[in-house]
């Protein structure tokens, strides 16, 4: 597995704290296909191959999500640097989880196909400080394979819940953190 990055260094924290986040726009595509693109590359060569298969996510996904006005983008001097889907009201696919449990029932916002760019280390810590001014209760879920978002959740303060199952019936690992009120 290739290193993972220690994200203190603090030139890429001055990048990380240009970034400022909107709600995704159809023009900005091009840039989030991009970056998918690149997500799935990585995530093969890290040992993730089975994750985001045969171009997931579509592109009629991404424009159903900007329809939704779900989809935001984190953008550092006018460049789309990463890509995420912030569902405020949960996600029915947490309502049941296995071999474990939510940290609590509050209400909860929930991430999902969250990617970066791969230029610049920590923009995860930036995208999870952001959403929790929103809600600071935050659930997201992980291919098993995934050890790199993995290991970025756990960096981030999360915490490995249990099991959920997504309506394709595909298996996912449960995280959620828990911030200030």
């Amino acid at each position: 597995m290739p290193n993972i990055r220690d994200n203190t260094n603090l030139e890429n924290d001055d990048e990380v704290r240009k970034m400022q986040f909107r709600q995704t726009q159809t023009e900005d595509i091009p840039a989030i296909v991009e970056i998918y693109s690149h997500a799935r590359t990585m995530m093969a060569a890290t040992g993730n191959p089975h994750q985001w298969v045969d171009g997931h996510p579509q592109q009629s996904l991404l424009v159903d999500d900007i329809h939704k006005q779900i989809s935001y983008v984190g953008v550092i001097d006018g460049r789309i640097e990463a890509v995420f889907v912030m569902l405020r009201d949960g996600d029915s696919d947490y309502d049941r989880i296995f071999d474990g449990r939510w940290l609590n029932d509050d209400p909860y916002l929930a991430l999902h196909r969250l990617a970066s760019a791969g230029n610049i280390p920590g923009l995860t810590r930036a995208i999870f400080d952001w959403c929790e001014k929103i809600c600071p209760n935050i659930r997201i879920d992980t291919h098993r394979d995934n050890r790199v978002m993995q290991h970025v959740l756990a960096k981030n303060g999360f915490t490995y819940c249990g099991l959920i199952y997504l309506k394709s019936g595909a298996e996912r690992l449960a995280y959620q953190r828990v911030g200030k009120k």
